[in-house]
């Protein structure tokens, strides 16, 4: 395991256990690079968020969250800042999961 996914790692630990507790079929990817339409971009949720599920819902392939590792290096001066941004950036997706927008995020001073 790289130095970078275990800060991924070390930042998910920092998410309260009864936050984590509440996802449901999630799983956490690191990936070098986004898609190059948008190669600024630091992480990812790709899933249905818990507030759009309905009963139809089930028996789907987990939601994904990615991490971006090279914007990530890229925008931080040092590795302090980098852990900083990392979590942050965990803290942001998670939050999507649970139909938290972008919008809301920037209110709460998370984006």
């Amino acid at each position: 395991m790289t130095e970078f996914e275990e800060a991924v790692g070390d930042a998910l630990d920092l998410v309260p256990v009864e936050l984590m507790d509440q996802l449901d079929n999630v799983v956490f990817l690191v990936e070098e690079e986004p898609p190059p339409e948008d190669p600024e971009l630091l992480g990812v949720y790709d899933g249905v968020p818990l507030t759009e599920r309905d009963l139809s819902w089930g028996g789907t392939l987990p939601d994904r969250i990615t991490i971006f590792r090279g914007p990530l290096v890229r925008m931080c001066e040092d590795r302090e800042h980098l852990l900083d941004e990392i979590a942050v950036t965990v803290v942001h997706e998670i939050a999507h999961h649970f139909g938290i927008d972008d919008e809301a995020l920037h209110e709460l001073g998370w984006g």
